[in-house]
């Protein structure tokens, strides 16, 4: 069989999946590190016949990005920049992810996400006056294990042009959703400290136990060119998970009103479509991306706060594959950014007539690099 690379999703994860940034899309079971192993799998094996043999699949990739422009709405908030009062946030993912292929059409994933974020800010600790000192919190460790099975909804011997991959998976609550750090305030002329639950941008973990649905396609149109789409959805059936916003202090009689005193378990959604070309071992691909926290779940409630937002890129991509390795590396650039209203925008505009809506800061761009090994 010619090869034929088809790039599928790798990390966006998380889950995680993340619009980058304050929105808290973060990797939730690697994004489907597991599907593009597994399209590789099948377009790079002369013997076809091969596919039915269980194979395993490692899969390691890591993803960085940092956010710090401010959009509310689709309007950037400039001024936070150059008075050097904006969000920064680091993110640091690394995907670990093991592939178990059952037969020809069946195989199960297993994906463990290691996290390290910082987080730096004027707001959440002396407040926002220009001048004033910024300070930095962090948060590290297992993020949300996800396992899923899928099922190429062709045979693989017969499908070999053009294929549907679809996947049903748990994602379940490892990962610290109450991770604390220090926090600094005023009082009088005196600067003093507390420890208080990080961000949710940061949180490792959401709390909440979820079910994620996905479909992946791709259509070998030539001996060069191929296409592929992707749809992933994260199903987050519980409303919040009770660990407050407040920073270690005493959240507002108004955020409790408006139920943004706690975290919400937010679902998210990814979609991705695309072309590749591909000669020898090399594949160059080009694809659109759009990553999404809706401000309501699609079960559940919406309570919480959460920063809904969504992210439009452009996504370039290489691949190369060598014997039993593939190494790929993605750099997703944004070139729309939205921050809605949130559920608790909602309440207040509704209670108050006066419109509100809050702000969020996002990535330029992420860098996704990993790569695959069959044994």
């Amino acid at each position: 069989m010619k090869l034929f690379a088809v790039l599928l999703l790798v990390l966006g994860s998380n889950v995680e999946l993340r619009a980058q940034g304050c929105v808290a899309i973060r990797t939730v079971g690697g994004l489907n590190t597991m599907e593009h192993s597994m399209m590789h799998g099948m377009m790079h094996d002369s013997n076809v016949s091969k596919m039915a043999e269980p194979k395993w699949e490692l899969n390691i990739s890591g993803r960085y990005f940092k956010s710090y422009k401010h959009f509310n709405g689709t309007d950037e908030q400039t001024q936070r920049v150059d008075e050097q009062t904006d969000v920064r946030n680091f993110s640091r993912t690394l995907d670990i992810s093991l592939l178990r292929k059952v037969n020809e059409k069946w195989s199960i994933g297993f994906d463990l996400p290691l996290v390290y974020n910082e987080r730096s800010s004027l707001y959440e600790h002396v407040g926002s006056a220009i001048g004033n000192p910024r300070f930095s919190t962090f948060s590290q460790g297992i993020g949300d294990i996800r396992i899923a099975a899928y099922k190429w909804l062709i045979a693989p011997r017969i499908g070999a042009k053009g294929n549907l991959l679809a996947g049903i998976g748990l994602k379940m609550p490892t990962g610290n959703f109450k991770s604390e750090d220090i926090f600094h305030y005023k009082l009088g002329s005196s600067i003093l400290t507390r420890k208080g639950p990080v961000d949710q941008s940061i949180q490792p973990g959401d709390g909440g136990w979820g079910m994620t649905i996905e479909l992946n396609a791709f259509r070998q149109l030539n001996n060069s060119l191929s296409t592929y789409g992707n749809v992933y959805y994260l199903i987050n059936p519980k409303g919040n998970n009770g660990v407050s916003t407040a920073r270690g202090g005493i959240a507002s009689a108004s955020a409790i009103k408006y139920t943004s005193d706690v975290m919400s378990v937010p679902d998210q959604y990814l979609l991705r479509a695309g072309t590749n070309f591909t000669t020898n071992n090399f594949t160059l691909s080009l694809g659109v991306r759009y990553e999404c926290i809706p401000a309501k779940d699609i079960i559940g409630d919406n309570t919480g706060f959460r920063r809904p937002g969504n992210v439009l890129a452009l996504e370039p991509g290489a691949n190369y594959n060598y014997k039993k390795f593939n190494f790929y590396l993605y750099a997703p650039i944004a070139i729309r950014r939205e921050r809605p209203q949130s559920y608790p925008d909602i309440l207040k505009t509704n209670d108050t007539n006066v419109f509100s809506r809050g702000d969020a800061a996002f990535a330029d761009y992420s860098i996704s690099l990993g790569f695959g090994y069959k044994f």
